[in-house]
């Protein structure tokens, strides 16, 4: 959390950042000052996105567009399933999945930026 807030900061980006464990359940969440009410459940499904299909959000873009392998899949599980870059797994020692993070509130290559460096941190 406190390195994707860092980061965050020194990119002038105002977010939300939400941890899920492994069952996709929110552990941890902040929410900077400036960020909008939308980032909140954006932050989550992202993270949740991550999680689930245990590959960052933004893989899901090309494959749920018609003819994508994975068409439609977006609009299941109430919506909570998002191709928005910004989600990214977290992986352990052995490789497998052990929750993610989730960031919403900068620009799409910021999320991903962000995410990214948090999860470098723990890993």
């Amino acid at each position: 959390m406190d390195a994707a807030l860092a980061h965050a900061e020194s990119l002038g980006a105002s977010i939300v950042v939400s941890v899920v464990d492994r069952g996709g359940h929110v552990v941890a969440k902040a929410r900077m000052d400036g960020s909008t009410l939308l980032c909140v459940g954006l932050a989550d499904d992202k993270a949740y996105t991550a999680v689930a299909l245990e590959m960052p959000s933004d893989g899901l873009a090309e494959l749920v567009l018609p003819g994508g392998y994975l068409h439609g899949l977006n609009v299941v599980q109430s919506g909570r399933v998002v191709p928005f870059g910004g989600g990214v797994p977290v992986r352990d020692a052995a490789g497998g999945v052990s929750g993610a993070i989730g960031v919403s509130g900068g620009t799409t290559e910021q999320d991903v930026e962000i995410a990214q460096a948090a999860v470098r941190s723990v890993t």
